[in-house]
């Protein structure tokens, strides 16, 4: 009887997710699952410390992080059959903690509820399917333009948390004290990251925290707390998310731009995904699309109650596909893992900030790289995508550079007399921005 177990057990698996016909196998599926969990553990390091600065509990953050990070990759892979892995994203807890939180001056409680009506927002538009029709009709200028700028956004954070660049009242920023201690490993941790991921190292970011936070132990930085504890308690952040409080008209914006982000990071990275896995079709189509924009949204909305930024599907989710995942069955051992992550939160308090900002520095060059697809030769495109790029970090705006281009977008094109490649898309998103900056800004 024990030894037709196995047997039985591969059985089933094969049927649930169709390993044959996908031409993998059980073994295959979960080394692929620990490949990708190895490339994105890192956002249970990154997250917390992120929304810690505002004001956040950070042992609370880590629980959730892990939670919904779990609860998303296995509903991916069991309602959409896809070895995408979803996680809390980064770039939007940036902008939550160090924008709506930091310099806006909204309570974290608040901003959370923002998200949480972005994420319901995004699925509506997912629910109504107009997702798509928003990405198809919005130009490739302006998307790259967004992940360009979110990446230097992303980018800029990492430095400062580094002590790389301070403030500076004569040049606004200047360099940071190299003789520092924090300023050195940050760099340090920068480079490992980029070293290994140039000799494709997929757990670049992780080897690079592991490694930066020995030394801040070595040196006296860190203290070690221990490695296997009990869950802390959530109940610092879980029921605190203000709904009410959030819808305020002069949250609109803010509102918008966390589902905009949301609806073009996650978007892009299903079809990117699906596509280096052989699922998708020319047009980007891939199999039970309309489950995995379920999953991938509904985990949205359920990360915000929760307390942490919105959920996304992980670009890291292609190194699993590179050795062989192709199958639910991968996303299901990402989310098992996450949840076994979440008895060694005693190792996530202990990474220092500096430990974390290489993976945001490093995130930024992976999301500006986008940006080799603008036409340049061509001023109608190039303006638009690089007044969205410059004006989220010059500003220390998302939301403004996304609003400036849009609106610099629809400027060149009717400026130049080629208002008819203007589509609606660009026009409606235009014209709430402007109303925003009159009604609201004024």
């Amino acid at each position: 009887m024990n030894k037709t177990d196995p047997i039985r057990q591969q059985s089933l698996l094969q049927r649930m997710f169709k390993l044959q016909e996908h031409g993998t196998t059980v073994r295959t599926e979960i080394i692929a699952g620990l490949t990708t969990f190895l490339t994105m553990v890192y956002i249970v390091f990154v997250n917390p410390q992120i929304l810690s600065m505002a004001g956040m509990d950070i042992k609370a953050v880590f629980v959730t992080t892990c939670l919904v990070a779990a609860l998303g990759s296995i509903m991916m892979g069991m309602v959409a059959n896809l070895p995408v892995a979803v996680a809390p994203a980064m770039g939007l807890n940036a902008f939550f903690a160090f924008v709506v939180v930091g310099a806006m001056g909204y309570s974290w409680q608040v901003a959370m509820g923002a998200i949480f009506w972005g994420a319901v927002g995004l699925f509506l538009l997912t629910l109504f399917h107009i997702r798509y029709w928003i990405i198809a009709h919005i130009p490739l200028s302006l998307r790259v333009g967004i992940t360009s700028g979110i990446g230097l956004f992303i980018a800029l954070m990492g430095l400062k948390n580094a002590g790389i660049i301070v403030a500076n009242p004569d040049t606004l920023v200047a360099i940071g004290n190299f003789s520092q201690s924090n300023v050195l490993l940050g760099i340090l941790g920068f480079f490992i990251i980029a070293v290994l991921a140039a000799r494709n190292i997929h757990a670049a970011v992780l080897v690079s925290i592991v490694i930066t936070t020995i030394i801040g132990m070595i040196i006296g930085d860190v203290q070690y707390n221990g490695f296997f504890a009990l869950p802390p308690s959530i109940m610092t952040v879980v029921g605190h998310v203000d709904m009410i409080g959030s819808l305020d008209i002069a949250l609109s914006g803010i509102i918008f731009s966390f589902m905009l982000i949301n609806l073009f990071d996650s978007s892009g990275t299903l079809i990117g995904v699906t596509d280096k896995a052989g699922l998708a079709d020319k047009t980007g189509k891939f199999p039970q699309m309309k489950q995995a924009l379920y999953v991938d949204s509904l985990s949205s909305v359920a990360g915000s109650t929760m307390g942490t930024s919105s959920v996304t599907a992980y670009i890291e989710s292609s190194a699993g596909v590179a050795i062989g995942g192709r199958t639910g069955l991968t996303a299901i051992v990402v989310g098992l893992l996450f949840l076994l992550t979440i008895f060694i939160s005693p190792l996530a308090s202990m990474v220092p900030a500096y430990a974390t900002a290489g993976a945001l520095i490093y995130v930024g060059v992976l999301m500006t790289s986008s940006l080799t697809r603008v036409k340049w030769h061509d001023l109608t495109e190039s303006v638009p995508a690089f007044i969205t790029a410059v004006m989220m970090p010059f500003s220390f705006s998302i939301t403004e550079g996304i609003a400036l281009g849009f609106i610099a977008y629809c400027v060149m094109k009717i400026g130049t007399g080629r208002w008819r490649e203007i589509g609606l898309a660009v026009v409606i998103v235009a014209l709430l921005f402007i109303a925003k900056i009159i009604l609201v800004d004024a």
